[in-house]
């Protein structure tokens, strides 16, 4: 007899709320993509090496050298402030920010440790964890401003934990990590051995001004911690499946040793187009852009809403929006977004999904990764 490791697990929320828009009709502002295409110049540089002679066998198995080579510059102009990583010891492509994410918590995470998860959290990271035998102790972000509350987070720590997964720009609430989150947590390890599991997929998507901050650059902090970041929020291409970690070389050895056995390798020759345009792109011109680009499309999206009746939380960071709907219902969120979706026609993503226990704080999640015209429509729909 068959025993599930996951007897709890359903289709994720994001693919019911997409199936639903599908089914009904309704604008997708539930699961986070755009409905734009990545930039030309990296569609025509695909397109090449998709019909290239030698782009068709295995890539070396932590990435094409060109592109942790390409990776590891544009980081080294970027975070000035950090040392270079080296990009044969502690660069390393995957298969998505997804399979890094996997790869990290099977590498160093054993039966019973604990892992501490701030939540409202991406709902791959408690699986994820349990599937390696560890054991999840979530620590619930206090609403509006979604910034630990590090006392409760000290109070979670146990002789047993082993990692902590932190999240910025952070889905789905958008708060960012500053100077003063990275010192609060480099003090609260100091004198552990507690690795960092940072995910930074929406790293460049940080606004009004602010600048974007990794755990990689706090001194007391690169030395334990993965970072990840995603080729697919940064180059509108969340199909292509291409993130990659940054480690110290003794933390991408172990993750390494697992994404061996799990991919082995990223596509080739999407490897070879996303290094081609990170190296006709030395000014980083793209990474830099993406805070205007996408702010604007928080802005757009708020002034849509203004005074009709939602609760627009602020968005520091990334491409979401919280909203509460009190002032219409006073349903669940899961019910909410179900009518939204059917009668409204514009599907969001409740919530409580990104809660272990179905907490349910009265928001929803909209994604304004979109085209303008679609943000307008969707802002029609939703004042009424």
């Amino acid at each position: 007899m068959l025993i599930s490791k996951l007897p709890d697990v359903g289709v994720s929320i994001f693919a019911q709320m997409t199936a639903l828009a599908q089914e009904t009709g309704a604008l997708n502002l539930a699961q986070g993509f755009p409905d734009y295409d990545p930039p030309l110049a990296l569609r025509e540089a695909l397109a090449r090496h998709a019909l290239a002679a030698g782009s068709h066998q295995y890539a070396p198995m932590p990435g094409l050298p060109r592109l942790r080579e390409a990776i590891a510059a544009q980081v080294a102009r970027l975070q000035p402030d950090a040392p270079a990583p080296d990009p044969a010891t502690e660069v390393t492509l995957t298969a998505g920010a997804t399979e890094a994410l996997y790869g990290v918590l099977a590498a160093v995470v054993r039966a019973g440790d604990e892992v501490i998860i701030l939540e409202p959290a991406y709902d791959l990271y408690g699986p994820a964890v349990r599937l390696q035998g560890g054991v999840p102790r979530y620590v619930r972000l206090p609403a509006p401003s979604f910034r630990p509350d590090w006392a409760a987070v000290r109070a979670a720590f146990s002789p047993r934990t082993r990692l902590i997964i932190v999240n910025t720009p952070h889905n789905p609430s958008g708060a960012v990590f500053g100077a003063e989150g990275w010192d609060a947590l480099a003090n609260l390890l100091d004198g552990t051995d507690v690795l960092v599991l940072s995910d930074e997929v929406y790293e460049h998507l940080v606004f009004d001004g602010v600048a974007p901050r990794s755990a990689r650059q706090h001194p007391a902090l690169r030395g334990r911690s993965f970072v990840l970041s995603s080729f697919g929020k940064t180059y509108h291409a969340t199909g292509w499946k291409v993130g990659y970690c940054l480690a110290p070389p003794a933390l991408s050895t172990e993750l390494r040793r697992v994404h061996q056995f799990v991919t082995f390798a990223v596509s080739t020759p999407t490897q070879h187009a996303l290094a081609d345009v990170l190296l006709a792109d030395p000014a980083d011109a793209h990474a830099r852009g993406l805070a205007a680009f996408y702010q604007a499309k928080r802005d757009q999206f708020r002034a849509l809403l203004a005074g009709a009746g939602w609760e627009l939380l602020p968005v520091p960071g990334g491409y979401f929006q919280l909203a509460g709907y009190r002032a219409y219902s006073q349903e669940s969120d899961v019910v909410f977004a179900t009518e939204l979706a059917r009668a409204w026609g514009v599907a969001v993503v409740p919530v409580s999904a990104f809660y272990h226990d179905g907490y349910d704080p009265g928001l929803v999640r909209f994604c304004f990764a979109k085209e303008p015209a679609t943000l307008a429509q969707a802002a029609t729909r939703l004042r009424r």
